[in-house]
């Protein structure tokens, strides 16, 4: 099925927007700021890396001789895989890292030497998140066959249970992307030509998806059987405690950002609007957390600060802490709200406690009783 087109409201208090974004370019002018990396920026991307690329090269090489010593390299990986999403892949999708095209193309292919495909990344990410987000029906984010992220999608009864077995399915989310997601989402974009307006065919898109998966095995997985001195199903232990550890970490630092409590969910209607500004938009579906945590946000890429991120998505993270005083500021001037959390633990049960409420439905009975 076809996707319906969506259009916001511009004409709702579009000079909260323009004030916002004058502030902030201000901000960079007058301070001499790029937006892109910084010298930090580029320490942390060495860092990140080193974290994935120097374990893989000791599996490859075979330079460990144990089970538990070649666990520490694959969680090390984990580690490694996660911040490469997070803090060097992510910011050069969207275009942030450098200034220069061929950075930012060559920094953000690096999803495909951890599983993935940049395509297919770009599409759901920029293009539908990024526009759409919380949008039931255009926000891939929040729609899951097994979960219920948002009051739009219909209840099934196998959701009640759904805030007990939401951990597991966090974790495998790297290896269903591996196995599954991608080729699903090919055939799901080309329906809807979204690989036509990033200039890639399906058939294109499908050998890239399948040569880049193969080469990923072999070197991370094939490779490291056939040299190390611990039996293959060892190694495949753990390749796959590698992904449950980098899939974890993912979900939780991307859900409690969209899916919580405060944060609202959207439907167009029939004619495919929505009521609000893009920008308002932002506000009232993202939340932010763990201001005060610089080491934790240091490590997921400034993705604590996601009210930034999705307003200013051409900024590198290393700047949002700085801009975020602006946002919040200019957000309270027009009455919009800024939502936040103290910590990323509050941040978490806010997230589970709505899980809950969706699955169980309660969520439903509060907005009929509102409603009523």
């Amino acid at each position: 099925m076809k996707m319906q087109a969506v259009r916001f409201n511009n004409h709702n208090q579009p000079e909260f927007f323009s004030a916002l974004r004058k502030r902030v370019n201000s901000y960079f002018k007058e301070n001499n700021i790029s937006k892109y990396a910084n010298r930090s920026m580029k320490v942390k991307t060495a860092f990140m890396l080193a974290l994935y690329f120097v374990p893989l090269l000791v599996l490859v090489t075979g330079l460990v001789s144990s089970f538990w010593s070649m666990m520490v390299m694959w969680v090390l990986m984990g580690f490694g895989m996660s911040g490469i999403g997070t803090s060097i892949m992510h910011d050069a999708n969207h275009g942030s890292y450098s200034k220069k095209a061929w950075v930012n193309n060559a920094l953000g292919y690096m999803v495909n030497l951890i599983g993935g495909y940049h395509v297919n990344w770009k599409i759901q990410h920029n293009v539908l998140h990024h526009s759409y987000t919380n949008v039931h029906g255009h926000d891939e984010d929040i729609t899951n066959a097994v979960m219920r992220f948002s009051p739009d999608q219909a209840h099934k009864k196998m959701y009640r249970f759904q805030l007990y077995y939401a951990p597991f399915f966090y974790s495998i989310m790297t290896l269903y992307w591996l196995v599954s997601k991608d080729f699903e989402q090919l055939v799901r974009y080309k329906k809807n030509s979204l690989l036509d307006k990033q200039g890639v065919s399906f058939g294109g898109g499908l050998t890239h998806v399948i040569l880049n998966k193969v080469g990923y095995l072999v070197i991370t997985l094939v490779v490291p059987m056939l040299v190390l001195s611990v039996a293959w199903w060892q190694v495949l232990i753990g390749f796959v405690v590698m992904h449950l550890i980098c899939g974890l970490l993912l979900a939780l630092i991307f859900q409690p950002a969209h899916v919580l409590e405060e944060t609202e969910f959207m439907m167009p209607d029939e004619a495919g609007s929505l009521e609000n500004h893009w920008a308002i938009h932002q506000m009232r579906t993202t939340s932010n957390f763990a201001h005060r945590s610089r080491i934790f946000s240091w490590f997921i890429g400034g993705l604590n600060y996601q009210i930034e991120h999705h307003l200013f998505p051409n900024i590198c993270h290393v700047h949002y802490k700085k801009i975020s005083r602006i946002v919040k500021e200019t957000a309270e001037e027009y009455g919009i709200p800024y939502y936040q959390h103290k910590t990323f633990v509050h941040a978490l049960a806010s997230h589970f406690r709505l899980l809950n409420d969706l699955g169980t439905g309660r969520y439903d009975r509060k907005l009929a009783t509102a409603g009523a």
